[in-house]
Order: structure tokens, then C-alpha cells, then sequence
């Protein structure tokens, strides 16, 4: 095992135990989520390095996806999510797009990353400030222009964004 891999599964177990002892505050906060109140804050590090926070993106349509490269219905929405998003930027639409694979496997991260319209970055823990744990994906969050959450994706009995999904819960938001 190379010292990267044995850091990465050190970070990884470090993260759970954290996560474990956690559990309760954070499930918590997570069914705390209510459409029409205001969305927790989000804070996207792309991985060119930016920093975008969903405060900063106040007056525009947000949506927060959770995806995997593993993830076989997380591939087959990002195409879909990504011409959405290209699509509808000029109506203030943006996505910003959190990665639960770990460091090792930055190279299929960039590789899907490279293929989308909108950022990305890595989810160093599989907690999620306000959201709570992200333990089932895909699943997306829509902020709407003035903060508050239009769609809390727990609540999603099928949470991969379809074309037709995207126009019934995001097109409505967009005009």
C-alpha cells in the first residue's frame, strides 16, 4: 500500500468516526430541512481551487447534486443535468456539483468534471453542513433566488433529475 492510498484510508476512517459520533446532531439538522425556509449554506472548493458559497449566490437558482463516479444513476443525470444547466445559465441558473469519491480518485473525478457545465468539487467528509449525511445518491437540493430551499432532495422518492423533472421543479423557478 503506497503512503498516498494509506493516508486517503486513514482520512476516510478518521471522517467516519468523526461522522459516528456526530450522528445525531446531524441527522438532526438534516430533517430540519424545510422547503420554504432558508437553505443552509453550501461551500462548493472546486477543484481548480475556488471557493463558491451558496450566500454569494444569492438572486440565482442553485442546485446542490451529490454524485460519485461509482455511481451508476449519478452518471446517467450528469449529462442530462449539465445541458439543463448550459441551457439555463442566462436565467441564473447554476449547479454546483460535490463529489463523494476521495482524493484517490481525483483523475475519475477530473475526467467526469471535464464533461460538465458546471463546478465541481470533492466532499471531504460525507457530512454535509445543514444537509446532514449524504447517504444516498444522487440526490440534489434547489435554492431558490432569495435562499430558501425549493426542493429538499431527501423527500425525493426518485431523486435522479430527469429532463422532465428538471422543467417541473426547476423551470417554474427560473422565470
Amino acid at each position: 500500500m503506497t503512503a498516498w492510498s494509506r493516508r486517503a484510508l486513514l482520512q476516510r476512517g478518521a471522517y467516519l468516526g468523526v461522522s459516528l459520533l456526530g450522528m445525531g446532531s446531524q441527522t438532526a439538522r438534516a430533517a430540519g430541512l424545510h422547503v420554504g425556509q432558508p437553505a443552509p449554506v453550501a461551500v462548493l472548493q472546486t477543484l481548480d481551487g475556488q471557493t463558491i458559497s451558496t450566500a454569494a449566490l444569492r438572486g440565482e437558482v442553485v442546485i446542490l447534486t451529490f454524485w460519485a463516479t461509482w455511481c451508476a444513476p449519478c452518471r446517467a443525470e450528469l449529462p442530462v443535468l449539465s445541458r439543463y444547466a448550459a441551457d439555463h445559465a442566462a436565467q441564473g441558473l447554476r449547479v454546483l456539483g460535490f463529489c463523494l469519491d476521495g482524493p484517490e480518485r481525483l483523475a475519475q473525478v477530473r475526467a467526469v468534471a471535464a464533461t460538465l457545465s458546471f463546478p465541481v468539487g470533492l466532499l471531504p467528509s460525507p457530512w454535509m453542513p445543514g444537509y446532514g449525511r449524504i447517504w444516498r445518491i444522487p440526490v440534489s437540493f434547489v435554492i431558490d433566488r432569495d435562499g430558501r430551499l425549493a426542493d429538499n432532495g431527501w423527500n425525493d422518492p426518485h431523486p435522479a433529475w430527469t429532463q422532465e423533472r428538471l422543467h417541473q421543479v426547476v423551470g417554474p423557478l427560473l422565470v
